[in-house]
C-alpha cells in the first residue's frame, strides 16, 4: 500500500494556488481539466517531499464548502517556522495559532482547511512578537 494525497475542494483555484504555493511554498505537480465533469485537479507536492501530495479540486460551478475543522488538518514541516508564519502574514494569511513555542503553528487555507506548520528539528528559541501572540479564530 502506498499513500498517494489527500483531497481538499477549493471554492476559488486562483486564491488557492496563492495560498497553497506562493505563500505555503508547495509546488504543482500535474493538472488536469476534466470538462465533461466540469471540474479541474491539481496535484500540490512540498519541496523535496512531492510523493505526499494534496489535491486541489474545483468545480466549475460555484458552490459553498463548510466544516473545513472536521476534516482536521494537513501538516507539514518547515526549515523555520517564523520565517514561514511572516511569509504567510505579509501575504495576508492570519496565523490562528502563533508559533508561540518556536515549534507549531496553525494557519487556514481560504477555504477553511486547517494547516499544521511544524519547525523541522528542534524548536527554535522563543522569540516576538510570535511569543505574545494570542490564539485568534479555530484551527
Amino acid at each position: 500500500m502506498k499513500y498517494l494525497h489527500t483531497m481538499v475542494r477549493v471554492s476559488n483555484l486562483d486564491d488557492s494556488l496563492n495560498f497553497y504555493c506562493n505563500l505555503l511554498g508547495l509546488e504543482e505537480q500535474r493538472r488536469k481539466d476534466v470538462p465533461q465533469g466540469r471540474f479541474t485537479l491539481v496535484f500540490l507536492g512540498a519541496p523535496g517531499n512531492p510523493d505526499a501530495q494534496v489535491e486541489l479540486t474545483h468545480n466549475w460551478d460555484p458552490e459553498a464548502y463548510t466544516g473545513g475543522r472536521n476534516f482536521g488538518h494537513l501538516a507539514y514541516e518547515v526549515e523555520d517556522i517564523y520565517a514561514a508564519c511572516q511569509k504567510l502574514m505579509d501575504g495576508g494569511v492570519t496565523i490562528n495559532r502563533p508559533p508561540r513555542d518556536g515549534y507549531m503553528a496553525f494557519v487556514r487555507s481560504p477555504d477553511g482547511i486547517s494547516i499544521e506548520l511544524l519547525q523541522a528539528g528542534e524548536a527554535l528559541p522563543a522569540k516576538e512578537p510570535w511569543a505574545s501572540m494570542e490564539n485568534v479564530g479555530e484551527w
